[in-house]
């Protein structure tokens, strides 16, 4: 089988990790450079990256996690936060960085900035946070990957109240929500899932070539 199908087939959502298999810190810097270079609207990655290990945080997002025994079982919670508001900082922010990065004039980026401006700056807050969120689930996708192919096991989470987290990572304030939720580690033996038959649409039904 091709790799990249491979490691789609080898990955599922884990529902019971092993407590006691911790993911090495060379792999954790691995997933977190791959995460560091996903794509994003514009290059703009308007969202913040936690990475939990403290097991005293874990217990206490564990009840606001629906009980979900992956949230204190993983070796590390990686929790995606999209910024809820922004203004042109954002913008001029990452036209320094391309500036400083690519050694190229600041004024020579005006015209580009100004047009990443028009197109976001109008939006109604909600659509901004929208807009963001997806933004981190894309990174989410690129994280997932690349934990695959090191066969490392993820399970990404949306059953978890945001208001709660924000409040335990001290978000509120910070123009930032907690969007998605991925605890990262290895499988269990015992979880049975590992064994199932991955179930996907057909691809009669899922694509249509035009």
């Amino acid at each position: 089988m091709n790799n990249i199908l491979e490691h789609r087939t080898w990955r599922y959502a884990t529902k019971k990790f092993d407590p006691n298999k911790k993911v090495s810190n060379a792999d954790l810097e691995l997933l977190l450079e791959a995460t560091r270079l996903s794509s994003s609207s514009y290059g703009l990655q308007p969202y913040h990256v936690f990475v939990i290990t403290d097991q005293e945080l874990k217990e206490k997002l564990k009840p606001v996690s629906w009980g979900q025994s992956q949230i204190t079982d993983a070796s590390h919670i990686i929790v995606f936060a999209n910024k809820t508001d922004f203004g042109p900082e954002l913008m001029d922010d990452y036209l320094n960085n391309v500036s400083i990065t690519r050694n190229i004039p600041a004024e020579s980026l005006k015209g580009y900035g100004d047009f990443m401006k028009s197109k976001l700056l109008e939006l109604p807050v909600e659509t901004k946070s929208t807009w963001t969120e997806k933004q981190a689930y894309i990174a989410l996708a690129n994280l997932m990957q690349a934990a695959a192919e090191l066969k490392i096991d993820t399970c990404p989470m949306e059953g978890f109240e945001a208001d709660k987290y924000n409040e335990l990572l001290g978000l509120h304030g910070k123009n930032l929500n907690a969007a998605v939720v991925l605890p990262i580690g290895y499988r269990a033996e015992e979880d049975e899932t590992q064994h199932y038959p991955k179930v996907r649409l057909p691809k009669e039904k899922l694509f249509t070539h035009i």
